[in-house]
């Protein structure tokens, strides 16, 4: 059992939310994440922390995986019409389960689907704050992304970062995140284009480079002040495990060396989870796929489900 009281949820009701989808970039296998972790016994996990626990599936019968390519469209980006689709699916259940009083925890999947869970806690609670925990800052346009690759700009579609840039399929996303409603703490790995977004916006960004100088409760509190400064606002946690670095969480998709350890990967789950404001969170990016023996397929599923737990109130005493 927790003893943490969540503001938002005190009858401790929750809602994991699979969002088996790869189409966010061109690596198969992430759709297999959620899979693999309720298969690990997360739902009980979160139960015999004292949370009413449900699982919907919102993209079943969906067709996503099958239409994927790996060709840019007239915007520069892959698979525009089923990111958006699937955002859609996912921005529903987040929305209804906030709406139910029920902490949605969405599972993925690779980050394209950041957009789709920010947007429901963003519509439930338009002063909800934003950790992302993540190598990658995300915020990327259609204009300034090399790649094309949609997981990489969820960010900045909700912000309407050159908005004149976006395919038609996105037209339906509003601008709903204020630069001053979110920071970005293990950030390690970020491109010309998002620097300059970051410094345009003032927006709070935290790299592996404050974290060796301040330590990682340091950098909680300063990115929770900046967001968060009188703490009476929803938090919603968006978690990329590939910000853990990856000797602790190899079965990721885009490893990036020299990141967390895997216990400053929890305490941060664990100081917002002490906060008592955690709204909302998505834990996304593990790939079974990619884990070269079964050994990195389980360090990996593990650190996911204990960022999950870690958040939802497990504690070491």
């Amino acid at each position: 059992m927790s003893d943490v009281i969540y503001k938002y949820h005190p009858h401790k009701k929750a809602t994991i939310i699979t969002a088996p989808f790869s189409g966010g970039q061109p690596k198969g296998g992430v759709e297999l994440g959620p899979e693999y972790i309720l298969n690990s016994g997360f739902a009980k996990q979160i139960q015999d922390l004292g949370w009413d626990v449900e699982i919907t599936h919102p993209l079943e019968g969906t067709d996503f995986e099958a239409a994927k390519n790996d060709e840019k469209d007239s915007f520069g980006v892959k698979n525009a019409k089923i990111v958006s689709d699937c955002n859609r699916k996912i921005f529903a259940a987040v929305h209804t389960s906030l709406q139910n009083q029920r902490l949605p925890i969405t599972i993925g999947g690779d980050h394209s689907i950041g957009t789709g869970t920010l947007l429901g806690a963003l519509t439930n609670n338009e002063d909800t704050c934003i950790l992302w925990i993540d190598a990658h800052a995300d915020i990327n346009s259609p204009k300034t992304t090399g790649s094309g690759n949609l997981h990489g700009c969820p960010v900045s579609f909700l912000m309407g970062i050159d908005r004149e840039s976006y395919p038609p399929e996105f037209d339906w996303i509003p601008t709903v995140l204020k630069s001053n409603r979110i920071a970005y703490i293990g950030l390690r790995d970020v491109d010309s284009g998002e620097k300059k977004i970051l410094r345009d916006h003032n927006i709070p960004a935290f790299s592996m480079y404050h974290i060796d100088k301040y330590g990682i409760g340091k950098v909680v509190e300063m990115a929770l002040q900046k967001i968060n400064p009188n703490m009476d606002f929803p938090i919603h946690l968006s978690y990329d495990v590939d910000a853990i670095d990856p000797s602790f969480v190899p079965a990721t998709g885009t490893r990036v060396e020299g990141g967390l350890t895997l216990r400053e990967g929890l305490f941060v789950a664990e100081e917002v989870a002490a906060t008592g404001l955690l709204s909302s969170i998505d834990i996304v990016e593990t790939n079974p796929s990619l884990g070269e023996t079964s050994d990195h397929i389980l360090d990996t599923v593990s650190a996911a489900c204990a960022i999950g737990r870690c958040a939802l109130g497990q504690t070491l005493l």
